[in-house]
């Protein structure tokens, strides 16, 4: 069970029994429990003085009235959903009957002459308020698990809306009907996109996290995918290879959804069941741990655990020695790694086990720790040369395939109506697929943390599905050289793969600042843009390269701007609240402004100025949703608060328009490019040097705001923002961290010729 604040209060054990699965949940507890932490640990002095009467009074009182306005809350809530009537009408009689209880017992003003009377308060009946402090937690826990469960309702729901729209798509014929049923199908994506969305940041377990990125990336791309290969099937109705592309993203997006819905509701389905094998990483951690808990366990721990522990890693590691793709010193490396490993767990068990053998060991001498300390380092050496390999291969496929020529001889052989060569470069892709498929496969057993495990069995996944889509995408335009839509809709699949190949080279990223210590866990941001998806203007500039002069110059800038994005993460690690809206815009705008650094020394994935332009948009885009977010905010504020935030959100509105103006104006020649590269750079400084000022502002308005609030804050705004998540105008705009691009979509749809000639 995941530990909740019920179980942390000044060492009472307030276990309520139930598990907090998200970070709203225990939020909204944490200042209830501290509340109530400071009337159990009070100091029980003899003398009690006027000021912590007053304190006590206060802290009971504050409780009282909070747990009335949240009471109210939930049995609002219990009047709308008939199916939890019942539990949230009595967790909620629980919760106001303990607030009842507290506020007599620590209504303490006149406590002497309440004693004499005969009335019980918080210093004569320590008992009581422990019992009533463990009921109120104990129902409010219930209260707001029981409105959680709305939530859960509402994805559902939302899903199977969805599910019936699908089912409708997948059996329309015409482009009419079509047409009307997607526009409905977009909406219910949006809604269902910002529902998960908002799940997923709440969620508190990282690897049901990554599965719902995971299924969620899965929407993303199919939605489109779904539109031109329904297209291409409503106007070659006969063609089966149109028929079988169109199929498959119909199964794939249902899955998907049968994902989310799994991850809400903690369902076991047959897919579940099958429990993935350790990784090769986790299992050499496991292995080191038994190693090392030789050390205090002379007596009790057996050594066949760990020889076992030892064999089920060797094994593992033909995944890396079976494969055709390793080379021959790479895998004569290996295996001679499992020798030495083997070796020195073989020695450390001899000498461990004549330790145990003597009477006279208390303690392991200094020959049990030399062997422990040998094993350990073989099995760190196999960790590394395993990690080189995988990682080494990920890189060259990377580097191999990054011109997408075999993309490239397919739609021109679609496109020639050459059926042959189509044939002939499916199975070259086929081949590439493979060799994704299982280096996928390596860098799972290496990425060091369980959410990269899930995200490396979805790019496993999504290479091993699309590979073959895109084959069936090019065999239909080559049957129908001259459709528009069928080559449109080869362009999508190519697209979804080369998109693919970018999130694997950001996965590498991330492996390796694991295996390397670097950044850990802590979220990344790396948002380069498709080329040619957010702007027309955009497709006029002409990639360029910089000279060494010009990158010099422009280096000096980069470092500049390097300082400032530090600047900003270390405001950013000041914030006691990471999942904030705040923090997690401006996390991603520093990431992007990190990544244009990059670009100035030559690094990064930002490798031509097109890149750096696309990544300037998108940094000012985000720019400007934090904008949305700080105008909203700041009609919370009273009026000299507010416009210290409006004056800082002014100069970040600023900042964003010309750095986007900037981005979209189109330039030619050399001399012109250089300068809008350096213009960019300027403008980015600029971006970030208001957020280093604007951060802690924000950080001490919103931590006041959040104190002034009730210990359990407003019930309405919980409410609001927990039950009834409404659709965001900026979803239907394409814009905000949660959506599914459907602006993407709705364009693409205005531009559909359904009528095209035959």
């Amino acid at each position: 069970m995941a530990s909740s604040p019920c179980s942390a209060a000044g060492g009472s054990n307030f276990d309520c029994g139930l598990e907090i699965k998200t970070r709203s949940v225990e939020q909204t507890l944490i200042p209830l429990v501290s509340q109530i932490t400071t009337l159990i640990n009070h100091k029980d002095k003899l003398k009690k003085s006027e000021k912590t009467l007053r304190a006590i009074q206060k802290v009971g009182q504050a409780v009282s009235v909070a747990v009335g306005r949240f009471v109210a809350v939930g049995e609002a809530i219990a009047l709308e959903n008939e199916e939890l009537k019942e539990e949230m009408s009595h967790a909620c009689f629980e919760a106001r009957k303990a607030g009842t209880a507290i506020a007599q017992l620590t209504d303490v003003c006149g406590v002497e002459q309440s004693e004499a009377d005969g009335r019980s308060t918080v210093f004569s009946d320590r008992t009581g308020m422990v019992k009533a402090a463990r009921m109120l937690l104990s129902s409010v826990t219930k209260v707001l698990v029981l409105a959680d469960r709305i939530v859960i309702k509402q994805i559902i729901s939302s899903r199977n809306k969805v599910l019936v729209t699908l089912q409708q798509l997948e059996q329309v014929s015409t482009f009419q009907e079509f047409v009307q049923i997607f526009s409905q199908f977009g909406n219910e994506m949006v809604e269902f996109a910002h529902l998960t969305g908002d799940r997923q940041n709440d969620l508190k377990d990282e690897k049901k996290k990554a599965r719902m990125a995971a299924a969620r990336a899965v929407l993303e791309k199919c939605t489109m995918m779904l539109l031109t290969a329904s297209k291409t099937c409503l106007r070659h109705p006969d063609c089966e290879s149109a028929r079988i592309n169109k199929d498959a993203v119909f199964q794939r997006m249902r899955l998907a959804l049968d994902q989310v819905i799994e991850i809400v509701t903690d369902a076991r389905t047959s897919g579940e069941s099958k429990a993935l094998p350790m990784s090769i990483y986790a299992g050499i951690k496991d292995f080191k741990g038994k190693v090392e808990g030789l050390r205090d366990s002379l007596y009790c721990v057996p050594c066949e655990a760990v020889a076992a522990q030892l064999e089920a890693l060797v094994e593992q590691t033909e995944d890396f020695t079976d494969s055709a793709y390793t080379s021959h010193e790479q895998r004569e490396s290996i295996l001679q790694l499992c020798l030495i490993t083997r070796q020195e767990t073989q020695q450390l068990i001899s000498t461990w086990s004549r330790e145990q053998q003597s009477v006279k060991a208390k303690e392991v001498t200094e020959e049990v720790e030399l062997a422990i300390l040998k094993t350990c380092q073989s099995v760190s050496e196999l960790r590394r040369e395993l990690h080189k390999v995988a990682v080494g291969r990920a890189s060259e496929l990377l580097k191999l395939h990054c011109d997408h020529l075999v993309l490239q001889a397919l739609k021109a052989g679609g496109g020639e109506g050459n059926l042959e060569a189509v044939a002939e470069y499916g199975r070259t892709l086929t081949e590439q697929r493979e060799q994704l498929v299982e280096t996928c496969r390596l860098l799972c057993h290496i990425s060091g943390t369980e959410p990269l495990e899930i995200t490396c069995i979805h790019a496993e996944e999504t290479f091993h599905v699309i590979g073959p889509q895109i084959i069936s995408a090019a065999q239909t335009l080559a049957l129908h050289p001259n459709s528009k839509i069928a080559k449109e809709n080869l362009d999508v699949f190519c697209e979804a793969w080369e998109s693919q190949l970018s999130d694997m080279a950001i996965l590498l990223k991330e492996i390796n600042d694991v295996f390397e210590g670097r950044r850990g866990d802590k979220r990344t941001y790396l948002s380069l843009p498709r080329p040619g998806k957010h702007s027309a203007n955009l497709k006029t500039v002409k990639a360029a390269k910089l000279d060494a002069e010009e990158q010099t110059t422009i280096a000096k800038l980069g470092l500049e701007l390097r300082l400032l994005t530090s600047d900003v993460d270390s405001e950013l690690e000041r914030w006691e609240e990471q999942e904030h809206e705040v923090v997690r815009q401006c996390q991603s705008m520093s990431s992007m402004a990190y990544s244009m650094y990059l670009f100035t020394r030559g690094e990064g994935l930002l490798k031509t100025t097109l890149d750096l332009f696309h990544q300037a948009e998108v940094l000012s885009e985000q720019g400007l949703q934090l904008c949305s977010f700080l105008q909203s905010f700041s009609t919370q504020l009273v009026d000299e608060e507010k416009m210290l935030v409006l004056s800082e959100m002014e100069k970040l509105a600023a900042s964003c328009q010309q750095l986007q103006v900037c981005a979209k104006t189109p330039v030619q020649g050399k001399s012109a490019t250089f300068q809008k590269v350096d213009t960019s750079i300027q403008n980015t400084k600029g971006i970030m040097t208001v957020l280093v000022s604007l951060l802690p502002l924000c950080n001490k308005l919103i931590r006041k705001c959040k104190s002034e609030r009730s210990s359990l804050g407003s019930p309405q705004h919980w409410r609001e923002r927990q039950i009834s998540t409404p659709v965001k105008e900026d979803a239907l705009n394409g814009k905000g961290s949660n959506g599914f691009g459907v602006k993407s979509l709705e364009q693409h749809m205005a531009n559909m010729t359904f009528l095209e000639s035959k």
